[in-house]
């Protein structure tokens, strides 16, 4: 969908890249043990904990991630690509009740192995929804970095891909209040696990793909913040 196509958001300070480094390669071997040990651990001790709604309805998560895509991303053709795998019901839509880092890498990493193992035809992409952690977006930011040495030490770089939505979303050189942050702004936080032939294939049949970018801060400039809060799809 619109990530992506769309850069990384505003450049992170490092903390976590830097404490995660000793741990390179240990992610996937025993992982589910890794998870739980201070291996895993260290790098996310800085994080900011959310305090969880533990009583949220997953069934009300997903309807209101459908609605934002389906009025915004899809209604306002932020990503051309979405409709046609959202009308095939090739989206896989993923509710993790992970109040920690630690769960979510977890959690990432079984679906990220789930996607790869299963036909595009049955699964196209996977949005991966986490409403009880890093909702700091400081902290959501740097857990991408991450998703991507999970990926590469899964052997999968390449195969598939991580992008991000998240409520407080923001690109560098912008100020928060932005519109143009809107983009990649959605009801919860976002993992949105993509196929790299998909990515390719949709280039192919889209050329001017390098340009969704520029369109979409267009589209949101024309639509203004009275015209997104009328869509109804949060964030505020």
């Amino acid at each position: 969908m619109s990530g992506t196509l769309l850069a990384r958001p505003a450049a992170n300070n490092g903390r976590v890249w830097q404490t995660l480094a000793p741990w390179r390669g240990r992610i996937v071997r025993g992982r589910k043990e890794c998870v739980q040990s201070r291996l895993c651990r260290s790098p996310f001790e800085s994080f900011t904990m959310s305090t969880p709604n533990l009583n949220a309805d997953d069934d009300a998560i997903v309807a209101a991630t459908r609605k934002w895509l389906e009025r915004a991303v899809i209604g306002l053709n932020l990503c051309p690509f979405a409709k046609s795998v959202h009308v095939k019901e090739q989206v896989r839509y993923v509710v993790s009740n992970a109040t920690t880092p630690e769960q979510l890498l977890e959690t990432l990493m079984d679906e990220l192995q789930r996607l790869s193992d299963t036909s595009p035809e049955q699964v196209d992409t996977t949005l991966l929804i986490h409403p009880f952690v890093l909702n700091d977006f400081e902290d959501y930011n740097e857990f991408l970095d991450v998703a991507d040495v999970a990926l590469e030490d899964m052997q999968l770089e390449g195969e598939l891909q991580v992008a991000s939505f998240h409520p407080d979303y923001q690109f560098a050189d912008t100020d928060v209040g932005d519109i143009s942050n809107f983009t990649n702004r959605a009801p919860y936080p976002i993992l949105h696990l993509l196929r790299g032939d998909s990515i390719a294939r949709a280039v192919e049949v889209f050329p001017e793909a390098e340009e969704i970018f520029e369109k979409n801060i267009a589209t949101m400039e024309k639509l203004g913040h009275e015209g997104w809060d009328k869509l109804d799809v949060g964030p505020a």
